[in-house]
């Protein structure tokens, strides 16, 4: 088993490694203020982003979930690894070398098992794209030409050959120092009698990268009718490669998802290539798997598919009735959208592929752009369903489609349809609108009143205050010093204080970040280090907070408290009889006046009147 990591490596890879960077491979991050960034959670489902990563911490936090952490914390969650798998992960991209405490320097026998099988699946991609240059490999070229792939697009995509042999891949892997053990667990092999075999012989290899670029798998077509394997064949399910949470271009066409707002989903490897050759750059496809609810969480977080944007989802699908049957279980993953979702088919039955072939490109993106809303393709596939030349036959019809009405997200767009929906029919707009409603109100799921959630301005100003503290510990100065247990009345606020003040003198440490670090070592539970990674990260005010404002609102949190002191001596001398110690009450009376004074101190600095 690999050694533990020396924790100087592990604070060298969390110092260089840039969370906004590692998180953009997974989720699209907008600018939120105050340095910090935002987007749609990639651990819970949303629509309205509350995601925060905030660079200069190191740190990210979702406002709704709770979760949070540091860079490791996210590659190890989003990745499902270790901690180990994650640090080698981040000091593999960053070209940082790990010690491990057992032995010298990082060893081949050390590195975890999925940066083992990560660097199996690279070797195996440059001996797959070196094959396809060789003799033997003429009829996948030819296959690949007269799709309309020319070298440069089998360099861009990273095309390969698997040869037809039984161990080629096994001996290229072996002199690389890959037991076949590791093999077998990569997908790349499989166990014989004799001993580990080349799992992909005679095929046209396309691999299969995850969203940072990292090859996971490989997808391949057979090339001779000879070949009794299927068609197409993929990498098994192994600890790196997930079928259902993999689309094939995610690498290529993420930046221009984000950019465009726009994601169009085909149905095989030659549709991606054809897409992008043609100029439609947010071309991705499902690997020999139906499109599902982590797809639609894959896209949701690269679109930042949120109630503010109007992004787009187009499906494009053969025109047969496998086509039109993949649509309809499209549909079924649409309500999870936020965005728009289209189908493109092209009238005569051809694939990106095939079209790009007959007609050029311009043809494949005449063909995203005739697109029609996902709610039109299934509401008339429904209706056709039925015989409307006869009564039953269009009330039956108006029954199946009125619960798809009643789920249309957009309200605005129902009456569209409802009219859309009568003239297919020959009804009038109320039947249609009364049977949607019907089946609206059958399907709706009970509702629970939210409940109150209750704020004061006491507690924003302890968060505040608190934030200011955590975010720009070299602005806050003596102030700190001046804060006590009694200012902070909410149980959080008080527990993230706590841990402010075991972690020591912010003005001694170098770095928000390194400071910041120190406090979530010091917190008791979980829960308190979540309220410190989410007043960390969450956006001050000011973009660029100056220490008039910091102290400000130290000032503001401290005049509160003298306030309640203030309140608390006059309840006192109120309450006190006429038997009361004239000392006492002096002394109640020099207490008050003092912390008059001083709380007048406190509002005119926090105002700026001093």
């Amino acid at each position: 088993m690999a050694g533990k990591i020396r924790e100087e490596d592990v604070v060298s890879v969390r110092e260089r490694s840039r969370i906004d960077e590692i998180v953009r491979e997974t989720v699209t991050l907008k600018a939120a203020g105050g340095g910090s960034y935002k987007g749609l959670c990639p651990f819970h489902d949303e629509r309205t982003p509350s995601f925060h990563v905030t660079p200069s911490k190191g740190l990210y936090h979702c406002f709704s979930c709770g979760e949070g952490g540091d860079v490791i914390t996210f590659v190890r969650k989003i990745d499902a690894l270790t901690f180990t798998e994650a640090v080698e992960k981040l000091a593999g991209k960053y070209g940082i070398i790990l010690r491990y405490e057992e032995g010298g320097g990082s060893s081949a026998g050390q590195q975890s098992q999925r940066a083992r099988l990560i660097e199996a699946h690279k070797v195996a991609g440059a001996f797959y794209r070196a094959q396809l240059l060789t003799p033997d490999a003429q009829h996948a070229r030819t296959f690949l030409t007269q799709r309309g792939f020319d070298q440069a697009s089998w360099d861009h995509f990273g095309v390969g050959y698997s040869p037809a042999g039984w161990d080629g891949l096994r001996n290229e892997l072996r002199s690389k120092g890959f037991s076949e053990e590791e093999m077998i667990a990569a997908g790349l092999a499989v166990a014989g009698q004799r001993g580990a075999y080349d799992r992909f012989r005679d095929r046209v290899m396309w691999p299969i990268r995850d969203s940072s670029g990292d090859t996971i798998g490989f997808g391949a077509r057979k090339l001779s009718e000879a070949d009794q394997g299927p068609k197409y064949l993929n990498t098994p399910e192994t600890p790196i490669y997930r079928k259902s949470q993999v689309l094939y271009g995610i690498d290529l066409a993420r930046r221009d998802m984000a950019k465009q707002q726009q994601a169009v989903v085909v149905e095989g490897y030659t549709d991606v290539m054809a897409c992008h050759l043609a100029g439609i750059t947010t071309a991705v496809a499902t690997c020999g798997t139906a499109f599902g609810p982590d797809h639609v969480k894959m896209l949701r977080r690269i679109l930042m598919d949120d109630d503010t944007k109007h992004a787009e989802v187009v499906f494009t699908f053969d025109g047969d009735a496998a086509g039109r049957k993949a649509a309809l279980k499209a549909f079924g993953e649409d309500q999870k959208f936020v965005a728009s979702t289209f189908v493109a088919i092209e009238p005569g039955g051809l694939d990106p592929c095939d079209l790009r072939l007959k007609q050029g490109d311009e043809a494949v993106k005449a063909l995203v752009a005739a697109k029609i809303p996902l709610f039109e393709f299934v509401m008339r596939s429904t209706v056709e369903e039925f015989d409307l030349n006869t009564a039953e036959g269009r009330v039956a019809s108006m029954r199946a489609v009125a619960p798809i009405l009643a789920g249309i997200k957009d309200t605005a767009l129902r009456p569209q349809y409802i009219r859309m929906v009568a003239g297919w029919l020959g009804m009038d707009d109320a039947t249609i609108r009364n049977e949607m409603n019907s089946a609206g109100k059958k399907s709706a799921p009970t509702q629970t009143r939210p409940q109150a959630v209750a704020s004061s301005q006491a507690a924003h100003v302890e968060r505040e205050a608190l934030k200011c503290v955590l975010q720009t510990p070299h602005l806050v100065g003596s102030w700190f010093e001046s804060l006590e247990p009694s200012v902070f009345l909410v149980p959080a606020a008080s527990a993230v204080y706590s841990s402010c003040v075991q972690a020591g003198n912010p003005l001694e440490f170098d770095s928000a970040q390194t400071w910041i670090t120190k406090v979530l070592e010091q917190a008791p539970d979980e829960e308190t280090r979540s309220h410190i990674r989410a007043m960390a990260v969450e956006p001050l005010p000011n973009d660029d907070p100056d220490e008039r404002y910091v102290q400000a609102v130290l000032a503001r949190i401290l005049e509160m408290d003298a306030a309640r002191r203030v309140a608390q001596i006059k309840a006192a001398l109120s309450r006190a009889e006429d038997g009361t110690d004239d000392a006492d009450k002096a002394r109640l009376l020099g207490d008050l006046l003092s912390l008059e004074s001083y709380r007048r101190d406190m509002r005119n600095f926090a105002v700026g009147d001093s």
